[in-house]
């Protein structure tokens, strides 16, 4: 987390007159910089289970504060949207994130779609709290691997600025974008983040907690690779590496459920879920390497 916030102050520095509101992003690190600070010197006073859990709870309770902050720093560079819309179709021949909610319109499909996609959390905090009371030997080292992996993608999200078919398909028209015809909308993302109306049952639990979801803290940033997929991948090996069935059970039917759920409420193309498997894998091997 130190690493991630000093590069992006530096960052924040060095762009400060594009930044729309650099000011409160700088406040915001060094109040969290004070807090980290706060709860690493009571461990070192009173180092237990309780004051380790706390450090780790705070980290994971502040990357949706992180994750919005990618977007008011790649908003400051062109978008790339068109890039990756025209890949996926020279890859599919078509949009998968704009003809697989058309095609299957089932209220019992769409609800499953939005479960896998808002079990994100979920499964991170019974994965570290598994750890946590079952295996506290290996609990520092799962959580290093997981809040590493979220700051990893955040600094490729910084540096790639892809919204996603959600945002990107309403900037760019959905005229053009059936007609195959992908514009560049250069720096739209500055001063819009209005996004599409997701797709499905608009009856279900799962919609509604989803549609409350994006309109709390949804902006357009972090398409490419998904994190959604990826973090749940390295989810999924930690789950694997417990070697507790019961854990892996939970896990994996809403890991398949996340890697199709991305595509089907238009959050991210294709290739961003195979890029999100592609990196979650890697980063859990190389992270699980360095402790």
């Amino acid at each position: 987390m130190v690493a991630y916030l000093v590069l992006t102050l530096l960052l924040i520095l060095i762009t400060w007159t594009k930044l729309p509101d650099p000011e409160p992003m700088l406040w915001g690190r060094f109040h969290i910089a004070a807090m980290t600070a706060a709860l690493w010197a009571v461990y070192r006073m009173v180092p237990c289970r309780l004051t380790m859990l706390c450090r780790v709870v705070l980290q994971l309770a502040l990357l949706s504060w992180w994750y919005p902050d990618t977007f008011d720093l790649n908003r400051i560079f062109p978008n790339l949207d068109h890039v990756f819309a025209s890949f996926e179709q020279s890859v599919f021949g078509y949009q998968p994130a704009l003809e697989f909610a058309r095609c299957w319109t089932n209220p019992v499909f769409s609800e499953l779609m939005y479960l896998g996609y808002s079990s994100y959390f979920f499964l991170m905090i019974i994965v570290v709290f598994y750890y946590f009371f079952n295996r506290y030997a290996e609990f520092e080292r799962t959580a290093f691997v997981i809040l590493t992996s979220f700051f990893i993608y955040y600094v490729i999200f910084v540096a790639l600025p892809v919204t996603g078919p959600q945002f990107y398909y309403l900037a760019a028209g959905l005229d053009n974008i059936a007609a195959g015809v992908f514009p560049h909308v250069g720096d739209y993302f500055l001063t819009h983040d209005e996004m599409m109306h997701m797709p499905g049952y608009e009856d279900g639990l799962f919609y509604r907690f989803m549609e409350y979801a994006h309109a709390a803290g949804e902006r357009p940033t972090a398409a490419f690779p998904s994190s959604h997929v990826g973090v749940t991948t390295v989810l999924l090996l930690l789950s694997w590496r417990s070697r507790s069935r019961p854990l892996l059970w939970i896990v994996l039917p809403l890991f398949l459920l996340m890697c199709f759920a991305t595509v089907y409420i238009r959050a991210h193309y294709a290739i961003d879920v195979l890029a999100g498997l592609i990196t979650g894998a890697l980063l859990y091997y190389i992270l699980q390497s360095k402790l």
